[in-house]
């Protein structure tokens, strides 16, 4: 679900809040107002969907890694 909202919704960071992190979530809001956070979240989509799941849950739910 992560990353579909990524790719869809990256701009405005709903992939962020999604997964908890709120303070990324309004970070990556912020920049995509600027037009840079989008092409963030596309990116971070692209990276959720082709990892494997154990890979995405020791990153972003485990190691509760933010960003990339």
């Amino acid at each position: 679900m992560a990353g579909i909202l990524g790719i869809l919704l990256g701009g405005l960071g709903i992939h962020k809040f999604h997964l908890g992190y709120t303070r990324e979530g309004v970070i990556q809001l912020i920049l995509g107002f600027l037009c840079i956070g989008s092409s963030i979240g596309v990116i971070e989509g692209i990276i959720y969907l082709t990892q494997s799941d154990e890979d995405f849950v020791a990153t972003c739910i485990t190691g509760k890694k933010g960003w990339l």
